[in-house]
This record gives structure tokens, C-alpha cells and sequence, in this order.
């Protein structure tokens, strides 16, 4: 859980106060630091030996490693995992920089495409300086 952003949260709240105080009409002010802590706390993907599990603030699924066919990355830099039946589930709050660790948690079930790229970018770049490197005759 993000700490400094309950706290800021927490710190927004203590100083909407006396806004709120001001007025009664004003007193649901309160309500938007109040569900953004929610939003924090309740929304999250957890993944263990089993599968994932995603969060939303009002629902929860559970996803066995054998449902995975893959994860993607969608153009706007979201991850979702690719069920068998192709179909997408968006995972909160998980970035490209936590796909080696669900590839390893998955035990081999899902690999990370990060990998992929940075093995062909590795490829791309060792043809060029092969085709670089002078010959000698």
C-alpha cells in the first residue's frame, strides 16, 4: 500500500476542514479524499503461485495461471492478461517494469514480453556491428 498516498490523502482532508465547516452544504467535501483512499487501498492485482487476483474498488476476480494464454501491453502502456478464450482482463496498477516478476511468480506460465523486445533489440544490435566489423583477409 502507498503510504505517502494515504498520507497526502489524509493531509488534503485535515485541510478541507474548515471548507467543510464553512458551510453544512459543504460538509460532502469530505467524501472525494475519503474514496480516493478507498480507491488506493481496495484497487491492487496480487499474484501468487495459483494466479492472479485483480481488485476494483467494487469487484474482484480470481485468474488460475492455466486461464493465462499471455500478457499484452496496450498502447497506452496498461498490462492485461490474454485469457484462453482471447479475451482481455485489465490488471490494476501492475506496469512494465512488474512483468519479470509475474513471469517468475507464474512458475513459467505466462513469459514477459518486456523480454522478448529486449532479446530481438539485443539481436538487432549484434547483426549491426557484425555487418560493421571490417573483415579480415
Amino acid at each position: 500500500m502507498p503510504g505517502a498516498t494515504i498520507f497526502a490523502a489524509f493531509f488534503v482532508l485535515l485541510c478541507a476542514t474548515p471548507l467543510a465547516w464553512s458551510e453544512i452544504w459543504l460538509t460532502p467535501i469530505y467524501l472525494l479524499p475519503i474514496s480516493y483512499i478507498v480507491w488506493v487501498v481496495r484497487t491492487r492485482t496480487v499474484a501468487d503461485a495459483d494466479g492472479l487476483t485483480t481488485r476494483t474498488v467494487f469487484s474482484s476476480r480470481r485468474l488460475a495461471w492455466s486461464e493465462l494464454k499471455g500478457l499484452t501491453i496496450t498502447s497506452r502502456n496498461e498490462v492485461r492478461a490474454v485469457l484462453t478464450d482471447d479475451s482481455e482482463v485489465r490488471l490494476p496498477t501492475v506496469r512494465t517494469r512488474h512483468l519479470p516478476v509475474l513471469a517468475y511468480v507464474s512458475g513459467g506460465h505466462v513469459t514477459d514480453p518486456t523480454a522478448r523486445e529486449a532479446e530481438s533489440e539485443e539481436s538487432s544490435e549484434s547483426s549491426e556491428q557484425d555487418q560493421q566489423a571490417p573483415s579480415q583477409e
